[in-house]
């Protein structure tokens, strides 16, 4: 009886060098950027630093070896980088050995929780990112609050947006059923100069999320309403949902706030 080949194998022929891939993903640091970029976005280094938990200089020096050993590509827009799995392949040959893989060794619990409470809410300026702003923005599409967007960043067709930046390509507009919402809310816009609706693309989340005065007086009064409020894990910029908040981002958005801790915008 002839032994069962692995089909996956066959022509091989024995010239594969595992060695120079496994010895790239086999660094902590490494792999804990790799599957950062593993749901597909690309990063900038500032973002992946942080989710090795090394030192700027060192995060390049990864970054380098790891786009000479073909495992990712750099998208350039502007004056910045960013990283991104260099092929579907790479994907695929991550999410396999992620199989295999005993869980990580935490790293320092103080930079794990930093990074996530950035990620899961922040103060961009003076308006809200993170998890917490590209959910907001994309309830008020769905709301029918906001219009112009879909509230997506799309790369491939992008003239001047460009990732963890201010946007330029679209014009959102509160409609009026946003400024029912914004009075149902007690949110009050502050009459000024400064252009009531912009947006950003999200450094985390590659989503837009709200800018301009309006995003501004969204964020003031939600920390008024005691929703949200600073310094979450210590960090200044983070914003933690508070019990108040979940149920009133549930009631006035539809958002399940305590996903954003999970790693998910829902």
């Amino acid at each position: 009886m002839r032994e069962a080949r692995n089909p996956a194998a066959t022509g091989l022929g024995g010239d594969a060098d595992f060695a120079t891939p496994a010895e790239l993903v086999g660094h902590p640091a490494r792999s804990a950027m790799l599957l950062a970029l593993l749901d597909g976005r690309a990063l900038p280094m500032s973002l992946l630093t942080a989710e090795a938990g090394v030192a700027p200089s060192t995060a390049s020096a990864h970054l380098a070896r790891l786009t000479e050993g073909g495992l990712l590509r750099v998208r350039r827009q502007g004056r910045h980088r960013y990283y991104q799995l260099a092929s579907a392949e790479v994907a695929q040959a991550l999410e396999a050995l992620a199989k295999l893989a005993p869980p990580r060794p935490a790293r320092s619990l103080r930079t794990v929780r930093k990074a996530e409470a950035l990620r899961a809410g922040r103060s961009c300026y003076d308006h809200a990112a993170g998890r917490l702003g590209v959910a907001l923005m994309r309830s008020m599409l769905e709301q029918g609050a906001l219009t112009g967007g879909d509230g997506l960043h799309h790369p491939e067709r992008a003239a001047r947006d460009r990732l963890s930046a201010p946007g330029h390509d679209l014009e959102y507009r509160i409609t009026d059923a946003g400024w029912a919402l914004f009075d149902r809310l007690g949110v009050t816009v502050a009459p000024g100069k400064r252009k009531l609706v912009r947006y950003c693309v999200d450094w985390t989340e590659q989503r837009h999320h709200l800018a301009g005065a309006a995003g501004a007086a969204l964020l003031t009064r939600l920390e008024e309403l005691g929703w949200v409020r600073r310094g979450a894990q210590g960090v200044d910029r983070a914003l933690e949902v508070t019990e108040e908040g979940h149920a009133g981002l549930g009631e006035h958005f539809g958002i399940d706030s305590a996903g954003f801790v999970r790693g998910r915008v829902a």
